[in-house]
């Protein structure tokens, strides 16, 4: 049995993965089921133009990343994990029980208010999601942990994503959304009620509520460690390029792939897939440990395919019969790879970046450290949304090139990160040279 295996019969690990797990699940199935139903609402139900409320939609989601995680971020430090776990599991069956009632009378405006509370959750998950990690798990155990964590959360995402299009084609679409949100937020409080004590990190804290004066606070106690910030700095530019990735797959499908809704869906799933795969091989490779040089094999692979995609994809849009004739195209299987390969070459780069996170930072302020890492995460994906309104509106530039500007970007920025932590390229140098003299 390997490390991650035996991970998932411990107490300290299970409760706590499903738990995660089934947050995500159930934020994508609630987010995007609205979204589909004010795409194909009929006209004059809506209170404002359906593309309007999409862009709000998603706007009103990441908003309480600004604004609550360093709040988020204390209270984590401050408080006992499991119990404050529990505490936000129990708000989110709350929300999710309003959603229901929304869902039912399909009070859009009502379900964007709650939208922005999901967020809000979320929010105040994401500290202690990972700060609880070092308190449970042995140092050997931080890779293989942080490496399951990342497969489970872009599994649950597509996972969600995906019945939250099944769900969309019913005719019932409503009411079995209503049903499924209420069940999963449930189960999820419900195994969250298993997770083992981890201690107050600073239990100390004087906590009032100012959350742009924690925010301030929290981002200057994080830039004092230098390899921590940068560690953020990269797995913030890794949500930069999957944000951009994920925007315009449905465009990029439609207009130079030839593939509909379906087709889309299979994009999803190899850059997720991928991801996962790339997270579990990152433990793999790095010998269960924390291996910083892991980090400079996961860019260089998102830089070359990445700008590979600009040669694979089709000069001439394809025509399909069906997504079998689609999934079963020669002329695409470069893409896959490509798509594929994004995908592992991310779960390579991040998961290392996670745990050297984990490690390097001052337990009693890890929370917040996590907290700085969702803020400036949430930044740079909505930089890369108004990267692609440039350059794919008022540039002209095709969705293509746009990967192809992308992928010489990345060798840029980690060029950069690694000159700011020399640590990346020697470890780089070191793991390269181990791996021959033991082939």
């Amino acid at each position: 049995m390997n490390e991650q295996s035996i991970l998932f019969t411990k107490r300290r690990f299970l409760p706590y993965f499903c738990t995660q797990a089934l947050g995500a699940f159930n934020d994508n199935i609630f987010k995007n089921v609205l979204l589909l139903l004010v795409a194909f609402a009929a006209p004059g139900t809506l209170f404002l133009d359906s593309n309007l409320i999409i862009n709000l939609a998603a706007g009103l989601f990441i908003l309480p990343f600004f604004l609550f995680s360093a709040s988020a971020g204390l209270l984590a430090d401050k408080y006992e994990k499991s119990w404050l776990i529990r505490r936000i599991k129990l708000a989110e069956v709350a929300i999710m029980l309003l959603a229901g009632g929304a869902l039912f009378t399909e009070s859009y405006s009502v379900l964007l208010l709650l939208l922005f509370l999901m967020g809000t959750q979320s929010a105040f998950f994401g500290p202690v999601k990972y700060a609880l990690l070092p308190q449970h798990l042995n140092d050997n155990e931080l890779v293989p942990g942080n490496a399951l964590v990342e497969a489970g959360t872009f599994l649950a995402i597509l996972s969600g994503t995906l019945l939250a299009g099944l769900i969309a084609d019913q005719p019932n679409a409503h009411y079995i959304a209503a049903v499924a949100v209420i069940v999963f937020s449930m189960l999820g409080y419900l195994i969250s009620r298993a997770i083992p004590e981890a201690p107050a990190s600073d239990p100390g804290i004087r906590f009032a509520w100012r959350p742009i004066k924690h925010t301030g606070q929290a981002i200057q106690l994080v830039k004092e460690n230098k390899t921590v910030y940068s560690c953020i700095l990269a797995i913030s530019w890794f949500w930069f390029l999957g944000a951009s990735y994920l925007t315009q797959f449905a465009q990029y499908t439609k207009l130079y792939l030839g593939g509909n809704a379906s087709a889309v869906s299979v994009l999803l799933a190899l850059f997720s897939v991928g991801i996962a795969l790339g997270s579990l091989l990152c433990d793999r490779l790095s010998g269960h440990r924390i291996e910083p040089g892991i980090v400079p094999l996961g860019s260089l692979g998102l830089t070359v395919f990445g700008a590979d995609l600009l040669f694979s994809t089709p000069s001439s849009v394809l025509v399909y019969t069906d997504i079998i004739g689609f999934i079963c195209n020669p002329a695409l299987m470069r893409v896959y790879v490509d798509l594929l390969m994004i995908g592992i070459s991310g779960g390579l780069f991040i998961v290392p970046l996670y745990a050297m996170m984990q490690k390097r930072a001052k337990r009693e302020q890890l929370a917040r450290t996590i907290a700085v890492n969702n803020i400036i995460n949430a930044i740079f994906m909505v930089v890369s949304a108004i990267a692609g309104m440039i350059l794919l509106g008022l540039a002209g530039v095709s969705i293509p090139l746009f990967f192809f500007i992308l992928a010489v970007i990345n060798a840029f920025v980690a060029l950069y990160i690694f000159r700011q932590v020399p640590e990346f390229m020697q470890c780089f140098t070191s793991w390269i040279a181990g791996n021959r003299a033991s082939s």
